[in-house]
């Protein structure tokens, strides 16, 4: 995208100054930085606990709740915020554990309920509203992180440093109960509450991450890196995620700067082959090991 005013140079000290030199990357690296910090943080627990669904289908819940703020005269983000926490509230509330079958029944239902409204309120919105706000579809499912005003990227941080300082807090009994729930309740740990706020956090984080980096972005950064670490690593890999997080998203704003793809493709692309080289790397290990 910006190949035409920019050559790339090995030496990343004068990559970095010339990337930050302009206005709208500054907002772009601290919008992107605290963003996929969280994400990664959020995606441990998310792997953890097997809410990868979850997390899918309140992706799915931020645009629907954006498209429903618009047609009703609202802002987006009010939809974008409000819908999401509602659907996790509900979620928590049914009390069921995040490992067991029942929750993944649960989700899906609700996500075939969702995507039902999606096609309700496309319909809706493209016959009556679209003049206003023709580009949210795209801006909601692939995101908009090269167009984030000053204000936007510091909302950004803003939420996503509470969100993360939020389930840093609750870390420790959160592992807990994430790996053994019924030692975790019997030594007296609050693990329902610690489910329901576990996904209040969620769905700020997904939420908050929609109009930098769209809905199908935000999976990857939240799901894919703490999926890596969990192979990396048999211990607990909470900075593992969140460094890889950190580490596709630079890589992708940096390649973007100076080449003219998409920054959600490279991104996602970084993060898909990386996947996979692990997979390979330790399938081809086995096999040397047990030659």
């Amino acid at each position: 995208m910006f190949a035409a005013t920019s050559t790339f140079s090995l030496n990343l000290i004068q990559t970095v100054r010339e990337m930050l030199s302009i206005d709208f990357m500054r907002h772009v690296f601290l919008a992107g930085t605290v963003l996929s910090i969280v994400a990664g943080l959020v995606g441990y627990f998310v792997v953890l606990r097997h809410l990868v669904f979850a997390v899918e289908a309140l992706s799915h819940v931020t645009f629907t709740g954006a498209l429903l703020a618009v047609i009703l005269g609202g802002h987006p983000l009010v939809g974008l915020f409000g819908l999401p926490l509602l659907v996790a509230v509900g979620l928590g509330t049914l009390g069921t554990r995040s490992q067991s079958r029942s929750r993944d029944v649960e989700v899906g239902t609700l996500l075939a309920w969702v995507l039902g409204l999606v096609v309700l309120f496309l319909s809706i919105y493209t016959t009556h509203r679209s003049g206003s706000h023709g580009n949210l579809g795209v801006n909601v499912f692939f995101g908009s992180i090269l167009g984030l005003q000053a204000a936007q990227a510091q909302e950004i941080a803003m939420i996503g440093t509470v969100a993360g300082i939020g389930l840093l807090t609750i870390a420790r009994p959160l592992l807990f109960a994430s790996l053994d729930p019924d030692v975790a309740a019997a030594k007296g740990v609050p693990v329902r509450v610690l489910g329901f706020v576990f996904l209040i956090l969620v769905a700020i984080s997904v939420a908050e991450a929609m109009s930098a980096v769209g809905a199908l972005l935000n999976s990857a950064l939240m799901v894919t890196p703490a999926a890596i670490a969990q192979r990396l690593v048999n211990r607990p890999f909470l900075a593992l995620s969140a460094f890889l997080s950190l580490l596709f998203t630079w890589s992708g704003l940096t390649i973007g700067f100076h080449t003219p793809y998409p920054i959600s493709f490279l991104i996602s692309t970084i993060a898909l082959a990386s996947y996979v080289s692990v997979i390979a790397g330790q399938r081809l290990a086995t096999r040397v090991w047990l030659q």
